[in-house]
C-alpha cells in the first residue's frame, strides 16, 4: 500500500469510523492533484492529495466559507495532519462538459447552464462577503500582477511556443494598454477564476461546483467570460447571449451591479480569458506534448474571430491584435474533421457470442478480457441487474483490482487515441468481454466511453451487444 492510500484510509477511518472497502484512484485530470474514491460499508467520500499546501489551505478555506452562505460545494469530512491530504463529498463523476458533449445543448443542458450562471451571481456577490484574502493563493486578488502573469503565459507559452515573430516591445505596451482598461472595472467581487463546466459537477440535475481554490477578488467580468467562451464547449452564440441576458438580470438587483459599464468592458476580460486558456493549451500541449489540449485551440480562435469582428475590446492593441489575427488565420479549422474526426466504437460483450467484429475496415483494435475481474453475476442480489445499475457499479469500485485494471486500459487506449489522432486517423474500436456480457464488460464499457468523452471531447457511446438484456 503507499503511502498516499496508507494515509487516506488512516484518515477514513478516523472519520467515519470504519475501515474502506476499496480505494480506487480516479483519472488523472489537468490539476498535480490526486483523487481517490473510497468506499465503506456505510459511508463514502471522496480522498484528495496534494503536496501544495497552500493550494489545500485555500480549497478547505473557501469550501467552508462557500458552505456556511449555503452555496452548492463539497463539504470537507477531515483533513490529515500533514495538510496533504483530505476527505471530500463524492459528487460522482458527471460534468456538466461531459453531459454537453454526451447528450448536446439538450432542454436538459440548457437548464444546468441556466443554473450555473444563476449560482455565479450567489457566488460572485455573497461569496466576497467576509472572505478572508489571506487564504487566496497565488494572489488575493485579480490585480495588474495577476493580469501580466496571464497575458505572459499567453506571450511565453503559446506564441513563443508555436513559432511565431513579434515585436516583444510592442506587445508589451499594449498588455500594459489592456491591464490599464481592465483595472478601470469594479472590483472587490469574488472571481472564481476558472468557471468553467469541467468543474461544474451534475447530481439529480443539479449543479454543484468545485476546482475554485485559484479564487480571489476581482471584477465580475472575467467569471463571465470563463463560462460562455469556454473553447471546447463550443456553445452557439445564440444562447451565450441568452445565458449573457440572464446573468445581467440577476446581477442587476445588486445595487453595487451597474450594467452599461459591464457591458462595455465585457469584451476586453473575454480577450484576457481567451489569452489564458491558450496559454494553458500550449504549455500542456506544446510544452508538456499532451497532444489533446492542442485541439482547443481553434475553437479559441473561432472565438476570438468572432470577439473581434462583433464586439472588439474598447482599447487600442494595434500588435496583440495583428499578432492573434495571425494565429486565427494559421489555426483556422475549416475541417475540424481532420483535427477531431477520431471515432472510437466502445462496445461489451460476451465471450460466448464471440468477439466482435471491425465494421469500420481497419482490422481491430483493443479487446479486453474483464473475467479477471470480480463477478457480479455469481450473487444472487445481481444476476438480475447490469453493468449500468448503482448496485453494480458500486461493487466492481469496492475492489482495487477494478481499479489497477482501469487505470491500465485508459492507460493504453489514450496512448493510442493521441497517436491516431495526430495521424489523422478516423476509427479505433476497444471492446470489452466477460462471460455474459452483463455485468463486467459493460461497466468498463460505460466508464471508459465517460474518461474519452472528458479527456479528449470524443463523442463515445458504449454499445453493449448481449440486446436482449437492454430494454
Amino acid at each position: 500500500m503507499s503511502q498516499t492510500v496508507s494515509i487516506l484510509s488512516d484518515l477514513f477511518l478516523r472519520w467515519s469510523g470504519e475501515e474502506p472497502r476499496s480505494i480506487v484512484k480516479l483519472a488523472a485530470s489537468g490539476s498535480d492533484r490526486s483523487y481517490y474514491r473510497i468506499t465503506g460499508s456505510e459511508t463514502d467520500a471522496l480522498g484528495t492529495w496534494n503536496d501544495d499546501l497552500r493550494e489545500n489551505e485555500a480549497f478547505i478555506h473557501f469550501t467552508e466559507h462557500f458552505n456556511h452562505l449555503q452555496l452548492p460545494v463539497p463539504t470537507v469530512y477531515a483533513v490529515d495532519k500533514t495538510r496533504k491530504a483530505y476527505l471530500q463529498t463524492d459528487l460522482g463523476d458527471t460534468t456538466l462538459f461531459q453531459l454537453l458533449v454526451s447528450e448536446g445543448l439538450t432542454p436538459r443542458v440548457k437548464d444546468l447552464y441556466r443554473q450555473a450562471t444563476h449560482w455565479l451571481v450567489q457566488f460572485q456577490m455573497k461569496g466576497a462577503v467576509n472572505l478572508d484574502t489571506s487564504h487566496c493563493y497565488p494572489r488575493s486578488a485579480f490585480d495588474r500582477q495577476s493580469m501580466m502573469w496571464d497575458l505572459n503565459y499567453f506571450k511565453y507559452y503559446f506564441a513563443r511556443l508555436s513559432g511565431a515573430v513579434f515585436d516583444e516591445q510592442a506587445l508589451e505596451d499594449d498588455f500594459n494598454r489592456l491591464i490599464n482598461h481592465l483595472s478601470e472595472a469594479q472590483s472587490g467581487f469574488f472571481l472564481y477564476r476558472d468557471f468553467q463546466s469541467r468543474n461544474i459537477m451534475i447530481a439529480g440535475n443539479r449543479t454543484y461546483f468545485i476546482d475554485y481554490q485559484g479564487g480571489r477578488t476581482g471584477a465580475l467580468h472575467y467569471d463571465v467570460a470563463s463560462l460562455l467562451f469556454d473553447a471546447k464547449a463550443n456553445l452557439p452564440q445564440p444562447f451565450r447571449d441568452e445565458l449573457l441576458e440572464l446573468y445581467l438580470n440577476e446581477a442587476g438587483s445588486y445595487p453595487l451591479f451597474n450594467r452599461d459599464e459591464f457591458v462595455l468592458q465585457f469584451p476586453s476580460f473575454v480577450l484576457i480569458r481567451i489569452l489564458q486558456a491558450l496559454g494553458a493549451y500550449g504549455f500542456r500541449g506544446y510544452y508538456q506534448k499532451k497532444s489533446h489540449f492542442l485541439q482547443s485551440i481553434p475553437f479559441a480562435m473561432k472565438n476570438l474571430e468572432y470577439l473581434f469582428k462583433a464586439n472588439p475590446p474598447q482599447v487600442e492593441l494595434h500588435t496583440l491584435r495583428q499578432l492573434l489575427m495571425q494565429f486565427i488565420e494559421k489555426f483556422a479549422d475549416p475541417k475540424p474533421e481532420t483535427h477531431l474526426g477520431l471515432k472510437v466504437n466502445i462496445c461489451s460483450f460476451s465471450f460466448k457470442d464471440g468477439i466482435p467484429e471491425d465494421t469500420s475496415g481497419n482490422g481491430g483494435g483493443f479487446v479486453f478480457d474483464c473475467r479477471a475481474l470480480p463477478n457480479p453475476g455469481r450473487l444472487d442480489e445481481y444476476k438480475n441487474l447490469t453493468g449500468l445499475d448503482t448496485a453494480v457499479i458500486r461493487y466492481m469500485q469496492s475492489f482495487p483490482d477494478t481499479g489497477l485494471y482501469m487505470k491500465n486500459v485508459f492507460s493504453m487506449v489514450d496512448q493510442a487515441v493521441e497517436n491516431y489522432q495526430s495521424r489523422n486517423f478516423t476509427n479505433l474500436m476497444v471492446c470489452f468481454g466477460c462471460t455474459g456480457g452483463q455485468h463486467r464488460s459493460v461497466f468498463m464499457a460505460e466508464n471508459l466511453s465517460r474518461h474519452l468523452n472528458e479527456k479528449y471531447s470524443l463523442l463515445c457511446k458504449a454499445e453493449h451487444l448481449r440486446r436482449q438484456l437492454w430494454p
